[in-house]
């Protein structure tokens, strides 16, 4: 007689609990957007921005480690790259992974002050 009042007492408490039990997984699902997913999206976006940026005579580095210029942009996809002298590759665009320096805007020699 006195075991069934106690089961009923405890079932109806955690009823109204319900949230309560569910607010540890929502806050490590926040964690997880803030920490992991949100940085590596806008790692994502900066990349997509370098590698349509790629112009010719720009000096990149390739996911396998090769230094090389770019000698030609060939489409959205593809690009030719000089990795030495008169040795020319074409590779796919998302495949570099850092420019490394820009070419210097070319200065008109012709003009005298």
């Amino acid at each position: 007689m006195f075991i069934s009042d106690a089961f009923a007492q405890a079932a109806g408490a955690a009823g109204g609990n319900a949230f309560m039990q569910f607010l540890p997984f929502i806050l490590i699902i926040g964690v997880f957007y803030f920490l992991m997913i949100r940085p590596q999206q806008k790692r994502v976006k900066e990349h997509k921005a370098m590698v349509a940026a790629l112009r010719r005579g720009d000096n990149v580095v390739t996911s396998g480690g090769i230094v090389a210029k770019v000698s030609k942009v060939i489409d959205d996809n593809e690009i030719e790259l000089e990795i030495a002298t008169g040795v020319k590759v074409k590779i796919i665009r998302s495949t570099i992974s850092t420019v490394v320096g820009k070419p210097a805007p070319a200065n008109d020699t012709n003009t005298k002050k």
